[in-house]
């Protein structure tokens, strides 16, 4: 394909669909199929695409230098960079399709102990592997990464095909992350377990090592995060053990409350039972104001809500509306 043709005709697509251009330059999948080792490790961001694809702010070929200054030892510099990244490639949960192409490097960003900001560094790159699903603590959508329906970014490029490439990347670096897990910094620990949760392959590897890590974890949002995280694989690859594995861990009295209550939420969405007795019972006496606290910032309950362990459980338990509480301020 020449440069000439490197440009994505919409009205093509809306008469042949984008499998039209699966497989080729324009796929962001197999651009990112197709990176190097060496260009990844070596940040030679001189060899990769940017300006052929986009973010919320057009072409990404500005993308570049705000991963350079990602790197900077100026803890300001490298804060105002990472906060231009998420305004563009990640625009309000819409995941841009140059998104996938800062994976790597985000990664070995987030992956150096020299670096700052490293947890939203690696909360950036999960968030450009999922689909936002602020207001939904549904048992349907909690632990949900993906979706079939096709979805657009600001550029009409198939979105489900950005995350798919972005899930791919985390994938592909499975063992730069799993290292994250036993980071001194538990905020890593908790961005690890939220990143690794998309992974489109390596499933089994991740599963053990999360489930090794939960062993031996003493911080309260930490082990959250490895439940929530275990499951949302689960879920994701159609693990046949991981519902058994939750719902042994939820009534169990020797795990802690910050165990026990991410295990029922993981359980739910894992099976299609109602609700049993049992856990609603346990739920009342586990939940308290101070574990609220702890899991309220917890990556997957955080975007359900400010509140969002309360909200997440009237929405399972209550079938609660889903949603982002909205006020009309004429009403």
């Amino acid at each position: 394909m020449t440069s000439e043709e490197l440009v994505f005709d919409h009205e093509q697509v809306r008469i042949h669909g984008f499998e039209l251009y699966e497989g080729t330059p324009l796929d962001v999948r197999a651009v990112i199929a197709r990176m190097p080792q060496d260009i990844k490790d070596g940040f030679r961001f001189e060899e990769v695409p940017w300006s052929r694809f986009g973010h919320a702010y057009g072409s990404g070929h500005d993308v570049p230098a705000l991963l350079t200054r990602l790197r900077s030892q100026d803890t300001e510099v490298a804060g105002q960079s990472l906060d231009s990244l998420w305004g563009s490639v990640v625009h309000q949960g819409t995941v841009g399709s140059v998104a996938p192409l800062t994976v790597p490097f985000l990664l070995r960003i987030a992956a150096d102990p020299s670096a700052h900001h490293r947890a939203p560094t690696l909360r950036l790159a999960a968030a450009t592997a999922r689909r936002e699903h602020w207001g939904y603590g549904t048992r349907d959508t909690f632990l949900k990464v993906a979706t079939q329906e096709w979805l657009f970014d600001c550029g009409g490029y198939a979105m489900n095909w950005s995350i798919e490439a972005s899930r791919n990347a985390v994938a592909a670096d499975t063992g730069l992350l799993l290292p994250l897990l036993h980071d001194p910094d538990p905020e890593v620990r908790t961005s690890a377990c939220y990143a690794l949760a998309t992974a489109s392959g390596e499933a089994r590897r991740i599963t053990e090592a999360l489930h090794a890590r939960l062993a031996i974890e003493r911080t309260s949002g930490v082990r959250a995060s490895l439940v929530l995280a275990a499951a949302e694989l689960a879920r994701e690859h159609a693990d046949p053990h991981a519902a058994s594995w939750a719902r042994a861990l939820w009534p169990d009295p020797a795990q802690s409350a910050d165990v026990r209550v991410p295990a029922a939420l993981a359980w739910l969405c894992l099976v299609d039972n109602p609700v049993p007795d049992d856990l609603r019972s346990t739920l009342d006496a586990l939940v308290t104001d101070d574990l609220a606290g702890v899991l309220d910032v917890v990556p997957w309950i955080a975007h359900v809500d400010e509140n969002g362990l309360a909200r997440t459980l009237d929405q399972m338990l209550n079938d609660a509306e889903p949603g982002v509480p909205w006020e009309d301020p004429w009403g």
